[in-house]
């Protein structure tokens, strides 16, 4: 599965979200940062990102996804 075509099925069930997908073609790490996050726990944030992927996942098309999820200000926290 393509990179493009994860961040797009991520970003098409969480507008406004910023994704960025990296791997080697079978393993797959995304970041992804919400406001949709806020409020949520570590394990409900991985679930609204895996509620996007599902499908793939499900079809064998997608095989392994590493999830890191952030508030902006979360993010912002991260980043120097």
């Amino acid at each position: 599965m393509e990179l493009s075509a994860i961040e797009q099925l991520i970003r098409a069930g969480m507008p406004g979200a910023e994704v960025t997908v990296t791997g080697d073609g079978s393993h797959f790490e995304a970041i992804v940062v919400s406001d949709a996050f806020a409020g949520k726990s570590l394990l409900q944030k991985q679930r609204m990102v895996m509620a996007m992927v599902n499908e793939q996942i499900a079809s064998g098309e997608l095989h392994a996804l590493s999830i890191k999820t952030f508030t902006p200000e979360e993010w912002a926290a991260q980043t120097p």
